[in-house]
């Protein structure tokens, strides 16, 4: 058994170096078809800084002027290089729209983000496996039947329109929780930014909470039927040591899988719910970018978004290896 251990070790390690030697080109061809994306969008940045009163009156030449100083005058090929010749050598450039420090910008706005997702993220994972193993074991009962409709409609149902009516019932009717937003300027302590955080988060969480039950409800049902677990019950096992030690941890295996996917959530943040709830973190800051067609912001959160994707396919696949030994990696 332990050579056996020993030669999955060393797969799993080669099976990680192939996949870094992919990682970085796909973050190229990436970065550059967001890059093309970008340059076929109409306008530039300088037109969207300029308002509807000062584009009648300013010149052609002061235009051009204007966007010869932010670089915008070279050609697409010249601009994507300089771009990523920075990035490689750390250097994320400045907003065109307010000449701020990108470096700046994410500091303040990934933090955000993360407080968001992390909160919805534990919370939606727990109880969404937690009612979905309980909807597996009770198959075909009323408490299995209103689980399945309550996570069908949680997938359905739109996020905003869940994020409206939490809006209505607790912030505006009731007047028990805050609108929006993350800080004001009363805030002290950690304590306080706590009433802000739970509609957002709960919001988000109960929208995780329906596909992490449909998963492990579907996943432990699967099990269930193996012949390994009618095995574990002709010895005699405790049920619950059945259903829990050997069927949820095999089970397990694809709600790892989502979870992964849901990894990238901590860095592009929900747009959705960052919009609705005017959560200043990442999500919303790149709808903003966007809409002023700030190249600089928009190719490097595009980037970041994109290197946690990748992560988080790779770190899937080692885990899923690491839980269920029947994986295969590469040509194991």
């Amino acid at each position: 058994s332990v050579s056996i251990f020993l030669i999955r070790k060393e797969i799993l390690v080669t099976y990680i170096i192939q996949r870094l030697f992919i990682f970085f080109p796909m973050l190229l061809v990436i970065s550059f078809l967001v890059y093309s994306g970008l340059e076929l969008a109409p306008g530039d940045a300088v037109s969207h800084m300029i308002s509807p009163e000062l584009a009648l009156s300013i010149t052609a030449e002061q235009l051009e002027a204007m966007r010869e100083s932010y670089g915008l005058n070279k050609n697409f090929i010249t601009r994507y290089w300089i771009w990523l010749t920075s990035i490689v050598q750390g250097d994320m450039g400045y907003s065109m729209a307010g000449g701020v420090p990108i470096s700046d910008i994410m500091a303040k706005t990934i933090p955000a983000t993360l407080e968001l997702s992390m909160v919805a993220l534990i919370f939606s994972t727990i109880i969404g496996c937690s009612l979905g193993v309980l909807s597996a074991l009770k198959r075909g009962s009323a408490t299995d039947n209103s689980l399945t409709v309550a996570g069908m409609a949680g997938v359905s149902i739109p996020e905003f329109f869940f994020g409206l009516v939490a809006i209505l019932l607790f912030a505006i009717e009731l007047q028990w929780l805050p609108v929006g937003g993350r800080l004001l300027p009363s805030y002290e302590t950690v304590w306080d930014r706590i009433p802000n955080i739970v509609l957002p988060s709960l919001v988000l969480a109960l929208m995780m909470t329906a596909g992490a039950m449909r998963y492990a409800r579907s996943s432990m049902l699967d099990v269930l039927a193996r012949e390994f677990i009618t095995t574990a019950r002709s010895k005699g096992m405790p049920e619950w040591r059945v259903n829990i030690i050997h069927g949820f941890r095999v089970a397990l295996t694809p709600v790892v899988v989502l979870i992964g996917f849901r990894l990238p959530l901590l860095i592009g943040g929900s747009t959705i719910i960052e919009q609705v709830y005017q959560w200043p973190g990442i999500g919303n800051m790149f709808i903003r970018s966007v809409r002023g067609s700030d190249y600089p912001l928009v190719m490097t959160i595009s980037l970041m978004y994109v290197f946690v994707v990748l992560t988080a396919s790779l770190i899937i696949d080692v885990l899923t290896a690491l839980i269920d030994p029947s994986v295969r990696l590469g040509k194991e």
